[in-house]
């Protein structure tokens, strides 16, 4: 080779080089827009490792990764629906509140919360994941409950009604874990659309029957509100499921299919999971007493509990009285009036922070400040007692009751009605749901 000739090839050498070290490496892609938001990819990539890492490590089956990742994508949409709402109506989750609900799960877990960050870390996550993530959990539930809460009505004579087959059934009760696929037929289906509906929901059941896994089955084909969880749905006395799970699980026993159930939303194939018998002789109840501030632009989240703080401060020093400071400064109207007081109750009945902060309380104790999803709170358990089952208990679990039926049907329905008049576009072959 000349001197020359080995000149250019080394000049091509080095440029091809630097070519490939400067070569672009992939990018992270829009998958989804939702209104005037977007999905990644990498967002999708990441859910569907979490689905396989839990599936894995409970032995379940999957199905294909094209049916997974529709699911996923679903998942995705309704969540970005939610935080956009969320966003819309001003609704944010400060450090504070998020700092104030991971000291709470610390302690449901009997652990500081340095020991729950090398436990979450511990499992690959990093803890500042685990945070986010769990201030996204928190905003998706807050935006539920006052979206929903409030398409709720719960009246007299229902309780009434309720109370009475409660007093019928002696109490005794049966819980049922349903599994849930639902084939879904458009708004405005055709006849032909409706039948393929049929057709595939009776493929589906064949399938079942010939001992096919259900969850794998719901992931692959459900378009119900479970789907992603293997169409599962936690523990449900059958006055508080939905109306449709309702009226025909009664009776039914623990490995029963039921289905094709038709309904506006199409076509419901329902398994019995499990069934368990619970017998409620004694509630145990608690007595408590608190004071409530809600931060708003004038009152921040630091000021609320610092506020509160000084009410515990001067409670303790018998500069204050608990109840004067409650009828003087107290958010909660229902109890304000009355100096806090609570009266007596099933725990159960109080939001998750309220309840958790009640159960670490010795009587005549005042808690430190805590945030719930209604502001600051400080409580003082006054008592704790057990109970036989009273008519005032009966009707306060035929509220509950009612209540978590209703709310269940009304979320579903209010993310419907987001989801049909959203703007959704998916930039993704792979998926068959738009």
């Amino acid at each position: 080779m000349t001197p020359s000739k080995s000149l250019l090839f080394a000049l091509c050498t080095l440029v091809l080089s630097q070519f490939a070290m400067a070569a672009p490496q992939p990018l992270d892609r829009i998958a989804v827009q939702v209104n005037n938001g977007v999905i990644l990819e990498s967002e999708i990539q990441t859910m569907m490792t979490q689905v396989k890492d839990d599936a894995q490590k409970k032995g379940q089956k999957l199905p294909s990764d094209d049916a997974l990742r529709t699911q996923v994508i679903e998942r995705l949409i309704l969540t970005k629906l939610q935080l956009q709402t969320a966003e819309r109506i001003g609704l944010h989750i400060g450090d504070l509140q998020l700092d104030q609900t991971i000291a709470n799960i610390a302690k449901q877990q009997n652990m500081t919360v340095p020991e729950l960050q090398a436990k979450v870390e511990a499992d690959g996550q990093s803890f500042s994941q685990y945070r986010e993530q769990l201030r996204e959990d928190i905003t998706l539930g807050e935006i539920q409950r006052i979206q929903v809460q409030r398409r709720i009505q719960v009246s007299p004579q229902e309780i009434d009604n309720l109370v009475k087959l409660i007093q019928e059934q002696g109490l005794k009760d049966v819980e049922f874990q349903i599994g849930h696929i639902l084939i879904e037929v458009p708004a405005n289906a055709t006849p032909d659309q409706v039948e393929n509906a049929r057709k595939r929901a009776d493929t589906v059941l064949s399938r079942l029957k010939e001992g096919a896994d259900f969850r794998e089955m719901a992931i692959a084909a459900s378009a119900g509100p479970k789907a992603l969880e293997g169409g599962i749905w936690d523990y449900m006395n059958i006055n508080e499921m939905p109306t449709l799970f309702a009226e025909v699980v009664n009776g039914a026993k623990k490995g029963d299919i039921i289905g094709p159930i038709k309904s506006s939303a199409g076509f419901h194939i329902i398994k019995i999971m499990d069934a368990r018998g619970l017998e409620t002789k004694e509630v145990q109840e608690v007595k408590a007493r608190h004071i409530l501030l809600k931060p708003s632009p004038i009152l921040s989240e630091e000021r609320a509990k610092a506020t509160l703080e000084k009410f515990i401060k001067d409670i303790k020093s018998g500069k204050e009285k608990f109840e004067d400071l409650a009828r003087k400064y107290s958010e909660d109207p229902g109890s304000a009036t009355k100096g806090g007081e609570l009266g007596w109750a099933e725990p159960s009945i109080y939001v998750p922070e309220f309840a958790q902060t009640l159960a670490q309380l010795k009587e005549g104790q005042i808690s430190e400040p805590f945030r719930s999803s209604f502001g600051w709170h400080i409580v003082e358990l006054e008592g704790r007692r057990t109970t036989d089952a009273t008519k005032e208990f009966n009707t306060n679990r035929a509220h509950e009751l009612i209540f978590r039926r209703k709310f269940n049907e009304e979320l579903q329905n209010w993310l419907d009605e987001m989801r049909a008049s959203a703007y959704i576009e998916i930039l993704d072959s792979q998926s068959n749901r738009g």
